[in-house]
């Protein structure tokens, strides 16, 4: 009941867009602040995430702590450059409604990353929010450009199929 609400409800299409674009202004103001910073550096956050795996009550499970110290912290210099760049987009696709499913996907992947690595903030509002926009799926861009974008996508990729099915010659059916 919930999910065909999110989906079809015109209230629910403008209480989303507020959400949308309230979320996207902290990921493209995160984003920016690392961007236009001139030195984001992520060498610290994962020294301090992999620290925070041991003692009584580590706030970092092991697997993590080994994937940030045996793949994170040596490509540092690869992290320093998705994560603002990743930031940024996903604000830029929730104001503008583009790609916004896609654009939610990726700021969950995100926080999820940074609440395994130890840092609560405000990771967990936003990663509810974005659930409630994936689950929304077209409808929480209709006011955006997802209202020209997925149904581009829609006839360009889905329905070449049912095209190329049309041009068949007609098989003998059996009644």
């Amino acid at each position: 009941m919930m999910n065909r609400w999110l989906r079809e409800n015109s209230v629910a299409m403008w209480l989303l867009t507020i959400v949308r674009v309230y979320i996207g202004f902290k990921w493209i103001s995160g984003g920016w602040e690392k961007l236009s910073g001139g030195g984001f550096d992520a060498s610290g956050f994962l020294t301090g995430a992999i620290a925070n795996t041991g003692g009584e009550h580590p706030s970092v499970q092991a697997g993590w702590g080994a994937f940030l110290q045996h793949f994170a912290l040596p490509n540092v210099g690869l992290f320093n450059v998705l994560v603002p760049i990743g930031e940024f987009l996903v604000g830029l696709g929730l104001i503008l409604g583009a790609c916004t499913t896609l654009a939610a996907l990726m700021g969950m992947v995100m926080n999820f990353a940074f609440l395994f690595s130890g840092t609560v903030s405000t990771n967990p509002y936003l990663l509810l929010a974005e659930i409630f926009i994936v689950v929304a799926g077209a409808n929480a861009g209709k006011i955006g450009l997802d209202r020209w974008i997925v149904p581009y996508l829609r006839t360009r990729f889905f329905n070449r199929r049912n095209k190329q099915q049309d041009t068949l010659p007609n098989q003998h059916k059996i009644a």
